[in-house]
């Protein structure tokens, strides 16, 4: 079976979680691709959430991380595209029913407001937990239908 590559990305503040994320996720047989940042040096966010946005929205890998301060940044730069979905979670819980309920396909954490181990819990539950679909389905085929 193919190693799953995940796409990830972070700011400056989200830097140092990003790094302990591949870490963990490489210990679990993922592959990373990425997008930076490579230091904690001050940063603008989008210029990194973009390249993970652009590659999950062109469907070249299934799911994706994102990690800023907030997670708020990161979150609103994704979703511009339209085939991304990406939940800010900031416990297990909400990380298992973005993908159980909403499809969510990019993660996105909040650096300053999790700690290490809940963070691993997040990035564990989001991918390992599926889709529901059923009801959920019609949900999520709604999100990105225009209202006139």
């Amino acid at each position: 079976m193919e190693k799953q590559i995940i796409p990830i990305a972070s700011d400056h503040a989200g830097y140092e979680l990003k790094e302990k994320v591949k870490e963990h996720l490489a210990a679990k047989g993922y592959e990373m691709r990425d997008f930076g940042t490579f230091t904690s040096d001050s940063v603008d966010y989008p210029d990194f959430a973009h390249q993970v946005g652009t590659v999950i929205n062109k469907g070249e890998y299934p799911l994706g991380i994102v990690i800023c301060g907030s997670g708020n940044g990161v979150q609103m730069t994704v979703n511009k595209y339209p085939n991304v979905r990406c939940a800010l979670c900031w416990c297990e819980e909400i990380a298992k029913l973005a993908r159980q309920h909403n499809d969510a396909n990019i993660l996105s954490m909040p650096a300053r407001f999790i700690d290490e181990a809940t963070a691993m819990c997040i990035v564990d539950a989001f991918f390992t937990t599926s889709f529901e679909g059923g009801r959920h389905q019609r949900r999520v085929e709604k999100i990105n239908k225009l209202l006139s």
